[in-house]
């Protein structure tokens, strides 16, 4: 069973991919259902955000492009076989992302260490234009 540790705190946490994931879950159908793909250690997905995942008129929450950023993060993570949950995101929103506009989103791990792990993760939609970057703080989570 994996365990976490938070603060010096023993805290079980069992992590499974029931594939019901907001972001990426191919089960979800109330999801964004992203398809990350990996290169040179780097978690990447292109991805159309409709009117459903809307905030203000035409425009995609920011809550939901946090979500993006924090996924994508937790894939690069994933990616170097690693097991990790997201202690802490910052995100800096540069542009609007509108519905219905192609982007793209990238992450990459920065730093590892034994427990905590930093990513960077970026948005970019059309014509290049960067929508939004996040940064994390990731807990590895270890298994017995």
């Amino acid at each position: 069973m994996p365990l976490c540790h938070f603060h010096g705190m023993k805290n079980k946490l069992i992590l499974e991919d029931d594939h019901y994931c907001f972001v990426c879950g191919k089960q979800n159908p109330a999801g964004l259902n992203l398809n990350f793909s990996f290169l040179d250690g780097k978690a990447s997905a292109e991805f159309t955000l409709g009117k459903t995942f809307q905030g203000y008129k035409d425009v995609v929450h920011g809550g939901i492009i946090a979500a993006v950023l924090d996924e994508a993060m937790i894939k690069a993570v994933l990616a170097q076989g690693i097991k990790a949950v997201t202690a802490e995101i910052t995100v800096r929103f540069k542009n609007p992302l509108h519905a219905n506009e192609k982007a793209a989103v990238e992450a990459e791990v920065l730093k590892k260490g034994e427990r905590l792990i930093e990513a960077k993760a970026f948005i970019k939609g059309p014509d290049a234009k960067t929508i939004a970057e996040g940064r994390g703080k990731l807990v590895v989570v270890h298994q017995q």
